[in-house]
Parts: C-alpha cells; sequence; structure tokens
C-alpha cells in the first residue's frame, strides 16, 4: 500500500541529508550543475521549488552569496525545519501547485530562476503547474526541472525499478509542458558516478530514500533488500547516478502565458 508522502517526509526529514547527500563531493557536483545551467548569478531572485532541507539551496547560496535570499518552497514542515540557519535562504511552506496558482504568494513579484530537483513526479499535473510556474518569470527568466530518466541503472529489487518506470514521468513530455508554456525548452543529461559502501546503501534503502520506496510495505521491503544482497555481493556499489535537465527560457520580449516554444 501507498505511504501518505507527507507522512513519508515527515519521517524522513531527519536523516534527509545523510541518504541525499551522498558525500560533499556530489552535493558540490549536484548543487555546480543547476547553478550554471540556469546561470545564476547574485542578483537572481530565486526560489528552490520543493527544496526538502535545502542541501542544494544552500550549496547555491554559499557559492554565490546572493543579494536576495534563495526562497525554500516545499510542503513539510518537518523538511523546512531542517534548513541551515542562513539570512540567504527564506522557508516558505507551500506544494509547487499553491506557488503555480498563487494560492501562497510569494515575497518577490517576479523570479529571475527557479528549479525543481527531483520533485515534478509529486506534481499531480505537471503540465498546468509549470504553465503556471512559467508565469511568475521575469523577462528572460529561467526555470529548471532537473529529474531522473524514465529508466535508472540503481541496485534496487526488480519490483521496485518495474515500480519506478511505471511512476516516472518522461522529461521529454515534460519538456514539451516548458514549450507548451510559451517558454524555450531544452532537454540535456548530466552524469555523476556514486560510490556507496554496501551497507550504508542498504540502509538508505531501507529508510526508504527514493519516494517510489514507499509504495512498499515493511515486508516486501525486507524481501527486497535481501535481493539486493544476493544481485550485488561486492562490498560498494558503484553506479551512474544519470538526471535529466528540462530548461525552460523566457524570452525577453515573449510573454511566458503565451505559446510557440519549442522543445529541442
Amino acid at each position: 500500500m501507498r505511504r501518505d508522502m507527507g507522512e513519508h517526509y515527515q519521517n524522513l526529514a531527519s536523516t534527509y541529508d545523510d541518504n541525499w547527500a551522498y558525500s560533499p563531493d556530489f552535493v558540490q557536483w549536484m548543487s555546480g550543475q543547476i547553478a550554471s545551467t540556469l546561470r545564476l548569478s547574485a542578483n537572481d531572485r530565486m526560489a528552490d521549488i520543493g527544496c526538502g532541507t535545502g542541501l542544494f539551496a544552500g550549496g547555491i547560496a554559499e557559492a554565490l552569496r546572493p543579494r536576495h535570499p534563495v526562497l525554500c518552497v516545499d510542503p513539510s514542515a518537518a523538511m523546512l525545519d531542517q534548513l541551515p540557519s542562513s539570512p540567504a535562504l527564506s522557508p516558505l511552506r507551500a506544494s509547487a501547485e499553491e506557488i503555480a496558482d498563487q494560492t501562497v504568494p510569494l515575497p518577490y513579484e517576479r523570479l529571475d530562476a527557479m528549479w525543481l530537483k527531483e520533485s515534478v513526479h509529486h506534481v499531480t499535473d505537471p503540465a498546468t503547474t509549470l504553465t503556471g510556474l512559467a508565469r511568475l518569470l521575469a523577462p528572460g527568466g529561467r526555470l529548471l526541472v532537473a529529474m531522473l530518466p524514465t529508466t535508472i541503472d540503481y541496485p534496487l529489487f526488480a519490483e521496485a525499478l518495474k515500480r519506478y518506470e511505471e511512476l516516472q514521468p518522461d522529461p521529454a513530455v515534460i519538456a514539451r509542458h516548458l514549450a507548451d508554456a510559451g517558454l524555450r525548452a531544452e532537454l540535456t543529461f548530466v552524469e555523476h558516478e556514486l560510490r556507496l559502501d554496501r551497507e550504508r546503501y542498504l540502509s538508505m534503502v531501507r529508510s526508504r530514500y527514493m519516494s517510489v520506496l514507499s509504495t512498499f510495505s515493511d515486508e516486501e521491503l525486507d524481501a527486497g533488500i535481501e535481493e539486493i544482497r544476493a544481485r550485488y555481493p561486492g562490498p560498494e556499489f558503484v553506479f551512474p547516478d544519470r538526471f535529466a535537465f528540462v530548461l525552460g527560457v523566457r524570452d525577453d520580449s515573449t510573454d511566458a502565458t503565451e505559446s510557440g516554444g519549442g522543445a529541442r
């Protein structure tokens, strides 16, 4: 039975950074990839939509020293409670949908850059939500959806990989949504090699570090971990962490509510 996502992240919040940080190198790499793809500058008004504990927003803020606090948006109070204490980060409890339809207003009239790092799969209606987020961009504003592709090479049990493929949105479809929202859309891929101690990784699986794992009962998860142990007997897991980066850019002369963008 699928667990409630609010409960899932409430339970995961205190150990979230341990599960997702992997290593300081990974956090620095991902933060750098987001910043360079969005061409971020210290003058930008920025928002991390679905920020979790602010792991990557914090890395970006530390590197850029922004003149405007980075908005860290997440529906989970438990996650926001884990944000680093920094004047460069401003928490805002809201879902992507609430930001998109302006149920929860932003402190900035327009944003120069925003990103959704592995959160778009939680959005019920991505086309509508992304269109609403695109409307919040200033001329020249950029919106990045960083997500896993439809297939992954993670050392998971077979049923978890199958269910992941059933649930994960297609990055090409996300690119079309951004184009339909009037943004100039581009889809690229980046990759980072992960090396994780076997027992540490299995502990991450047991704590359901990926949201798809929350769809399995404790008994199913225990059986899945035993399957992983049998299939991957070595002391270390080495596998590629590949991400689709879907970038939408609002042209200076184009209103983000107009259509006419194109995905490459």
